[in-house]
């Protein structure tokens, strides 16, 4: 199963390219798509999940033509994405067992077992009878994955998953997501670096709404491999550092002195230290060479 985006443009009526020439294949798996606020992840999941059309472009899940054919495509698909709501006063079960009717899932006997199986999935089987509206965030987002798996998706799509979760709860939530991967794909939308190191086979990094870069998280931090340096400073050092080298980041190490880690071909000089690279380095140097040439053109 493939999905192939190809040359997918939209402007809004302010003049905003939300998408600019967008172009990906993408497998299955999880796939994420990272990229700051603003940077055009919601608009391209929204065009993906039919919710809006493009100015020009072409969308394909294996022979489905996704904004010829929208109806062949939502169903197969499933879209969590940032905000939904649920009813107030209806337990999790009630509330599932309502949507798996509206999917057509039937006999009633169908549709209990269909319930059964997606709250043993998200782990939520023991809290079935309480009130999704007093379910914590965590749960929230994991009763979403529950809705969306009842009619049998083979494109999931889930946009900014865990954005204001605990760290337990985010680890619960990425764990759900891990164990759907196998056989469907899964397009994960995030600003959260973290979120695509634990858990995505695939990624690209998405800026201004053009892709600046598709490769895996392996290959990325491999050809970072040497390039990275790491030096403490004073605080008051930082705004020449930054006029001087390719600072990355900067890190509070106490109330006086912060590290910086700096990308160079070879030793930016004395004082510097080689360090191994992570993803964030890689994050932050693509937005960084993006920025350079922005200010360029």
């Amino acid at each position: 199963m493939k999905l192939k985006i190809t040359g997918l443009s939209r402007t809004y009526q302010n003049g905003v390219k939300a998408l600019e020439d967008v172009s990906l294949e993408i497998g299955e798996g999880m796939f994420g798509l990272l990229g700051p606020n603003g940077a055009g992840k919601s608009t391209l999941m929204r065009t993906i999940a039919t919710i809006q059309l493009p100015d020009k472009g072409k969308i394909m899940l294996d022979d489905i033509d996704v904004i010829n054919d929208p109806m062949s495509l939502r169903k197969v698909l499933g879209y969590l994405p940032q905000e939904f709501g649920v009813y107030p006063k209806i337990s999790a079960a009630d509330l599932l067992e309502y949507f798996a009717a509206l999917k057509g899932i039937s006999p009633a006997s169908e549709r209990t077992k269909a319930v059964k199986n997606v709250l043993e999935a998200v782990n939520l089987f023991e809290e079935r009878n309480k009130y999704v509206a007093g379910y914590s965030g965590g749960m929230k987002r994991r009763f979403g994955i529950a809705q969306l798996l009842l009619s049998g998706p083979r494109l999931i799509i889930v946009d900014e998953p865990t954005a204001g979760l605990d760290p337990s709860e985010r680890n619960r939530f990425l764990n759900v997501l891990r164990e759907i991967a196998s056989t469907n794909i899964i397009i994960f939308s995030t600003h959260i670096v973290e979120d695509i190191k634990d858990l995505c086979n695939d990624m690209a990094i998405i800026n201004r709404g053009r892709i600046l870069r598709h490769t895996t998280p392996a290959n990325a931090t491999e050809e970072m491999k040497g390039k990275i340096w790491r030096r403490t400073i004073e605080r008051s050092m930082l705004e020449s550092a930054e006029s001087r080298y390719f600072v990355l980041s900067s890190k509070y190490e106490n109330d006086t002195h912060i590290s910086i880690r700096v990308y160079s071909e070879t030793s930016p000089g004395e004082g510097f230290s080689p360090s191994g690279p992570g993803l964030e380095d890689v994050y932050f140097y693509t937005l960084g060479k993006d920025s350079q040439l922005n200010r360029s053109n």
